[in-house]
């Protein structure tokens, strides 16, 4: 299937989602939203991939709501606009949280309001040192939207989250890894390898107790001790009847790489 402002390339059980509005920095514009819901959609169901990352065509990550499309309209306009792309936009969100597949998000240039709470809702960030980082919204005279108030705080904690979002300061790469926003910053140059060597790694591993860690980590905040015990448990009987379990012992006793096939 073609997508008019994303594009999505699968390889390796890797599946590289492009935000390709460059022209635009990337802004959410036109179907783009709804774009980015089928494609996600579509690699969640995929059973070949196994990672997903998302990044920007050209010198932006994303830079949130087109402006310029927003200004050509009417309040009136706007106002019965909002309720369509805001439906697309929790889908997009609750796709990347509930998928049984860690997401990347690779940063490689300016990601700012919605662009910027898109990188937050994946699993793991990867930026360029050319990265920016900004909730911009109250300077526009909007609310965080793209799960922003959910995602920073749990990233940053209460205080700078609240920072961030009340001044809409733009933040440099080495000060988002410094507070927790990033996993990883790497010089522009080496993004695109960094990002796809941690893809491939992550890919290689054994997919089912990966899906049960993603759901295990998003509730750390909300389970005791004993929650999160009785959860492991669970887990560990489900794995313990994979045909994978008995092919990473296998590997490990043959000193040869496990070749996981998600059963």
């Amino acid at each position: 299937m073609n997508w008019e402002h994303v594009l999505l390339h699968k390889e390796e059980h890797v599946a590289t989602v492009t935000l390709n509005r460059p022209e635009k920095m990337n802004a959410f514009g036109g179907l783009m939203r709804q774009e980015i819901v089928e494609v996600l959609e579509d690699v969640a169901s995929d059973a070949d991939v196994r990672v997903v990352v998302i990044t920007g065509a050209g010198k932006a990550f994303c830079t949130g709501g087109d402006i310029n499309e927003f200004a050509s309209g009417t309040v009136q306009a706007l106002s019965k606009k909002v309720p369509s792309e805001r439906h697309a936009m929790c889908r997009a969100v609750l796709a990347i949280n509930t998928m049984e597949k860690p997401v990347i998000a690779s940063v490689n240039g300016v990601a700012a309001g919605g662009g910027c709470n898109l990188a937050l809702a994946c699993d793991i960030r990867i930026a360029g040192d050319k990265a920016r980082f900004g909730q911009v919204f109250v300077r526009r005279g909007v609310h965080p939207d793209w799960g922003g108030i959910y995602f920073l705080p749990r990233l940053v904690g209460y205080s700078k989250a609240a920072e961030l979002i009340f001044s809409g300061e733009v933040i440099n790469a080495d000060e988002a890894f410094r507070i927790g926003l990033v996993n990883k910053v790497v010089p522009q140059e080496e993004l695109a390898g960094a990002t796809h060597e941690m893809a491939t790694r992550i890919a290689l591993n054994a997919p089912i107790p990966i899906a049960f860690a993603k759901r295990g980590l998003q509730n750390f905040q909300r389970w005791d001790l004993a929650q999160a015990l009785d959860y492991e448990s669970y887990v560990l009987e489900v794995v313990m009847k994979s045909e994978d379990i008995v092919e990473g012992f296998g590997a490990f006793l043959e000193k040869r790489e496990p070749k996981f096939k998600g059963k």
